[in-house]
């Protein structure tokens, strides 16, 4: 700074002239708004007399002002100031004063306390590492914002985290804003810039130069940043670990492979919906970072099977991966990938919308990835039963296991992968997939899969009572069962899945089982209900038997949701007359029957309810509702209860 005032110690000041290379980039900065980071003294300013002058007969009295100095006199000034405190009380002075002292860099301070002196005001939102977070939002990004952050952080801990979401349609955040966070904050390690139109490369290059602890970077939709930024980055920010760009149409190749050079810590890369981005800066930074790159998420890019052959060859330490929308990779791609032998340490991996996967890709990833724990496939329609099963014979670590939209997947499928899976397969999910029929299969005698412990099924309307007994003989041992949406099961089915259990099941979804009744839920509650935490009934067939069984034996029951069904007071009455339920969720939309009779009911409940749902129970008053809130809120340990009803 003291080589752009053309001033040092002893040198005469530069005479007159702004500190601002460019004239504009003062009006930049606008008046402060509430809530900046400055610190204002608690003591009243001193009062002062101002000298009298004698001209003749008239005595005048004339006001000396600081605001008279140049910049450069000013800046002299706050930088000999003896602490952080004082420069925090002078930012709130005027927009010149804040505009000076955020320019000033951290190594420009004369500051005679900076040996170890601990500041008198203790900051509330200090983190567990010693360092600050903030994040502005919308009207709240402004250059003027970014000032203040960086003139009262640097006292109280320094600025650790910056998060810049949006921006002010009139005064947001340009580049002279993060040059203020790159001479007052030094120590920021995480920056996230989202839809920040007006950052270009000159910014981040400020930052760049200024905040040599930068580890993790996150730009979205910031269409004035370019590979030269980027270059700045990786010259200037070595320890650089987590990097995400989005919608960035301006990075390219170049970019990505000045990263791979020079930072080789990185550990994680999220890259989506960049058009210039290909396979030469994919290839460079996972063959650069082959021994620390551990999670890579690639999306809407235009790389082909090349990025997959080296992430097979060379992701020797990647342990998480996600491919979606990759429209240029084949089968090619997957099947060399599985076959590089370079993913035995790959734990989870997540694939969408890639027309690549078939069932020969699929099997060779099984093979390819022995630790593999999680795979989820989600709109992959070249994808059969026989892949399916092919992948679950060969993935012997597998534990979780979710397909959606993967519509060539059917009943065979289903149990085929269960049968052949490993004995470390804990949950499988199935959603939305229009293959399945209610078939009798007639499983054969094996041994059934007693690790299975979660088992969804959402919203696949071909899965009905045939499938769910055969699927109650095969995994007796289910705690967690979610089967919603799934107009084709009935008690019929559902009862031989309750009588086979070897263990007690925990948490139950029956949400949109239309064809549910009393009988199922009576049965659950008998035989399972002393583990029973979670219950959704929404949209079943019930009445208040259900809740009177439940009432009886349900102990542990803390969720309970009986929305659009047909339950009544009386139902309500046998909740609250239990002295065992305690529950803390009730949800009860839509229950059209009940009325302000169970107003007494609820607020008995209420002594353990964070959460009561009476949206579009018609029956039950606007002013019924106001009172129960009033006599809820007097329970003294209530911190949090959510009252949530239909407006009228």
């Amino acid at each position: 700074m003291s080589k752009l005032f053309s001033f040092s110690g002893s040198d005469n000041f530069f005479p007159g002239g702004s500190i601002y290379p460019n004239p504009k980039e003062s009006s930049l900065f606008f008046s402060l708004g509430h809530h900046v980071d400055v610190y204002f003294p608690h003591h009243k300013r001193s009062r002062f007399s101002p000298p009298i002058v004698f001209s003749g007969e008239r005595v005048e009295k004339k006001n000396p002002s600081i605001e008279i100095l140049p910049d450069e006199c000013l800046f002299e000034i706050f930088r000999r100031l003896p602490g952080g405190q004082e420069r925090s009380s002078c930012a709130c002075v005027s927009k010149r004063w804040l505009t000076l002292l955020s320019n000033i860099h951290r190594d420009e301070i004369n500051d005679n306390n900076k040996g170890g002196v601990v500041s008198k005001v203790e900051d509330q939102d200090v983190e567990g590492d010693g360092y600050l977070s903030r994040v502005l939002e919308g009207k709240k990004a402004t250059n003027v914002r970014l000032a203040a952050i960086a003139v009262g952080t640097a006292s109280r801990g320094g600025l650790g985290k910056l998060s810049i979401r949006g921006s002010n349609s009139t005064c947001g955040v340009t580049n002279v804003g993060l040059r203020a966070i790159s001479r007052g904050c030094p120590s920021l390690r995480v920056l996230s810039l989202w839809d920040s139109s007006s950052v270009g490369d000159q910014g981040l290059c400020e930052i760049a130069d200024g905040c040599h602890q930068l580890e993790k970077l996150d730009l979205c939709h910031c269409p004035a940043i370019t590979d030269k930024s980027l270059l700045a980055v990786a010259k200037g920010c070595p320890n650089l670990k987590d990097l995400t760009i989005e919608g960035c149409a301006n990075i390219g190749n170049e970019g990505l492979q000045a990263l791979a050079r020079c930072c080789p810590n990185l550990k994680a890369i999220s890259i989506k919906d960049c058009p210039l981005i290909r396979d030469q800066g994919i290839v460079s930074m996972l063959s650069s970072a082959s021994f620390t790159l551990t999670k890579i998420k690639l999306q809407a890019l235009n790389i082909t099977d090349v990025s997959l052959a080296v992430i097979g060859h060379y992701g020797k330490a990647v342990t998480d991966l996600s491919l979606i929308s990759l429209p240029n990779v084949s089968e090619k791609g997957f099947w060399v990938m599985g076959n590089g032998h370079g993913l035995q340490k790959l734990k989870s991996f997540a694939v969408t919308s890639c027309r690549g996967v078939t069932d020969l890709g699929l099997e060779a990833v099984g093979k390819g990835c022995p630790n593999l724990k999680q795979l989820c496939l989600h709109k992959c329609a070249f994808l059969s039963d026989k892949g399916l099963v092919s992948f679950a014979k060969t993935a012997s670590s597998l534990e979780s296991l979710q397909l959606e939209e993967c519509h060539r997947i059917t009943q065979f499928g289903f149990f085929g992968s269960l049968l052949n899976c490993g004995a470390k397969l804990k949950a499988f999910s199935l959603v939305n997939c229009y293959g399945i029929k209610d078939l009798n299969l007639g499983l054969p005698s094996v041994l059934p899969c007693k690790s299975l412990r979660s088992l969804s099924i959402r919203n696949c309307p071909g899965f009905g009572d045939a499938s769910l007994a055969a699927l109650g003989k095969l995994c007796p041992q289910l705690e967690h069962v979610e089967l919603s949406g799934l107009h084709g099961i009935s008690d019929a089915g559902f009862l031989p899945l309750l009588e086979t259990r070897e263990a007690d099941l925990v948490k139950v979804n029956l949400s949109g089982c239309v064809n549910l009744s009393d009988k199922a839920v009576c049965i659950m509650a008998d035989l399972h209900g002393w583990t029973l935490e979670m219950l959704n009934l929404e949209g079943c067939k019930i009445s208040d038997a259900s809740l009177v069984a439940i009432a009886k034996n349900c102990q542990l029951l803390s969720d309970l949701d009986v929305s659009k069904c047909a339950i009544t007071d009386s139902g309500i009455a046998a909740l609250a007359r239990s002295n065992q339920i305690k529950l803390q969720i009730l949800s009860m939309s839509g229950c059209s029957k009940v009325s302000d009779k169970s107003m007494p009911s609820l607020l008995k409940l209420g002594q353990t309810l964070l959460g009561l749902n009476l949206q579009q129970c018609k029956a039950i008053s606007s002013s019924a509702v106001d009172l129960l809130v009033e006599q809820l809120w007097r329970f003294p340990f209530i911190k949090d209860l959510l009252l949530d009803f239909e407006s009228r």
